[in-house]
Parts: C-alpha cells; sequence; structure tokens
C-alpha cells in the first residue's frame, strides 16, 4: 500500500516530467502554418497547463501543511534580521496566488495593489491560513479558465516576452524556492513538514 507521502511525490514527479515534456515541444515545435503542428502546439500548451495546475495543488497542500504545522507563536519568527518571517513567507506565496501567477498568464489580480500591500502584515494564524488557501484557490480558477490556445505565443511578463514555459518555470519556481525556505524555517524549529513523518 502506498502512503500519502509516495503518491503525492509520485504524482509531483509525474508532473514535473510532464511539463518538462510539454515545454520542450512547446519550445521546440517551429512557427508553422500546418494545422498539424499548429494542433501540437496547442496540445504541448495544454499539457504545460495541466501540469502546472497539478503542480500549483502540490505547493498548496505543503504550504498549507506547513502553515497548519508552525505554532501561532512561531509566525512572526524569522532566522535574523533582514528576511521574512514565517507569516510573511506565507502571506507572499498567498499574494503570489491573488496577483503574480494569474497575471503572468493573462488574468487579473483578485485585489488591489494597496490590498495585496497590506497582506505582509497579516500575522493571525487563522487568517495566514485563510489566504493561503483563497490564494491558491484563485490562482486554480484563473489559471483553469486561461484557453490552452492563448498559451502559444509569448507574453511580456515583468518587461521581457516569454513562452509559456519560460512562465511556468518562472513562477512555479519562484513558489518552489519560498517552499524551500519555509521548510528550512520548520527545521530550524524543530518542525517536521508533515509529508516526512
Amino acid at each position: 500500500m502506498l502512503s500519502a507521502d509516495s503518491t503525492l511525490s509520485r504524482t509531483t514527479t509525474r508532473c514535473a516530467l510532464v511539463l518538462l515534456c510539454a515545454s520542450l515541444a512547446l519550445v521546440t515545435s517551429p512557427s508553422s502554418a500546418l494545422a498539424g503542428q499548429d494542433a501540437a502546439a496547442k496540445e504541448s500548451a495544454a499539457a504545460v497547463k495541466a501540469a502546472f495546475l497539478a503542480d500549483i495543488e502540490a505547493m498548496r497542500v505543503k504550504f498549507v501543511g506547513l502553515a497548519e504545522a508552525f505554532p501561532p507563536d512561531k509566525y512572526t519568527w524569522r532566522p535574523m534580521d533582514g528576511v521574512r518571517s514565517v507569516s510573511e513567507v506565507l502571506m507572499l506565496i498567498a499574494s503570489e496566488g491573488y496577483g503574480f501567477a494569474p497575471t503572468a498568464f493573462g488574468g487579473k489580480p483578485a485585489m488591489s495593489r494597496e490590498e495585496a500591500g497590506a497582506l505582509p502584515k497579516v500575522t493571525d494564524k487563522a487568517q495566514v491560513i485563510g489566504h493561503l488557501n483563497k490564494g491558491f484557490a484563485y490562482a486554480k480558477q484563473t489559471l483553469e479558465a486561461v484557453d490552452p490556445a492563448t498559451l502559444s505565443g509569448k507574453r511580456n511578463v515583468f518587461g521581457r516576452d516569454r513562452t509559456t514555459p519560460e512562465i511556468v518555470l518562472l513562477v512555479g519556481g519562484d513558489m518552489h524556492e519560498h517552499l524551500g525556505q519555509l521548510i528550512a524555517y520548520a527545521r530550524m524549529n524543530r518542525i517536521v513538514p508533515p509529508w516526512s513523518k
């Protein structure tokens, strides 16, 4: 019988492989008016989208699991001055769900800049977890609504034209980086990530 950890790990690995293969297909497909190549590009874009949505769900499970594992008195903990606290890392991820991930794919942010600017100040555990879940739900809802046909071209993100695979790697890579940061914070506080138990 497989544990939840190994199932989640296998799912994440499969998603990464699909994402890599679809990204390579999308990047290496030459521009052509031929319907077959156009259909292949759209199919690759759909595969990239599906793999990224699966990865977002895997990250949601891990971020929320860590948020629940930290006791409330550790939410303001930071390893040193000048770096984000536990709650600030979690609220950054909520903010990325509300804005960064959706807008990178052409969607609208869930809130104004002023509202997003207030998020780092939230330190209450229940509110942080609530925002985390809402941020991931908004990102997922927005990305699910994206037509894969619109993903085969380039989109301007941070002042540079990027392909869909580049955007997926940028957004996903950033979120995974912060997951690693939060895992390090947990270990420094003798908190075992729930999927490692």
